[in-house]
């Protein structure tokens, strides 16, 4: 028969333990990864081909602020898509192996029909691995899940893990899994974030990034 004292001195343990686990926090969802250098070298900013880039993106005090009209052209005066001022990372597209895009999102209140982050490259039909879209402030996997209920005028951790091998995506938010989906194929991947309309995109559209990573699986 279990005594008093040894019930007392188990839960005792356990409350250690949950305080320990509070304190050290979530996971480090980086850990065995790489953090690879990035810099202006290592990306372009895709905006409006007719306007400068000041217009549509700035970089101040650390925070990286893309910001496009429903109005305005595409990127390139050929394509066919809708307006976008998105950070495009190059140098670093992938075709094996297991990335990660770390960064820290924000999204101001009345950006809605757009995609705030992608995973550039799929097997046809699809051009995409990943989107994650904002529609009147749920952040979506793009319309098919809400992940986050509420988004707008709050910073959120954003961390996507793309495993090509085991063709699996995984998006967490501040540090909790959020989804786990499927890959979509696809011989070569980027990473990308700002800003990107899609169907019902509202006149202004904005998100703001900083501390932004990529990494590589050891």
């Amino acid at each position: 028969m279990v005594s008093f004292c040894e019930i007392s001195t188990f839960f005792f343990f356990l409350t250690i333990l949950h305080f320990r686990c509070l304190a050290e926090g979530p996971d480090d969802l980086t850990k065995g990864f790489i953090s690879l250098p990035l810099n202006r070298s290592n990306y372009n900013i895709q905006r409006p081909y007719d306007v400068p880039e000041d217009q549509r993106y700035s970089f101040i005090n650390g925070v990286h602020k893309c910001w496009v009209y429903s109005t305005d052209k595409p990127h390139t005066p050929t394509s066919q898509t809708k307006p976008r001022t998105e950070i495009a990372i190059h140098g670093y597209e992938y075709s094996s192996g297991i990335w990660q895009f770390e960064g820290y999102g924000y999204v101001p209140k009345g950006t809605s029909g757009v995609c705030i982050m992608q995973v550039f490259g799929a097997t046809p039909p699809h051009a995409t691995t990943l989107m994650l879209r904002v529609y009147n402030g749920s952040l979506m996997y793009y319309r098919s899940k809400v992940l986050v209920p509420e988004v707008y005028d709050k910073w959120f951790k954003l961390n996507v893990i793309h495993d090509v091998g085991a063709s699996k995506v995984r998006v967490y938010i501040d540090g909790s899994l959020k989804l786990e989906a499927n890959g979509r194929g696809g011989t070569s991947h980027a990473f990308k974030c700002g800003v990107y309309a899609q169907n019902n995109d509202s006149q202004c559209m904005e998100s703001r990034w900083k501390d932004l990573k990529v990494l590589k699986k050891l």
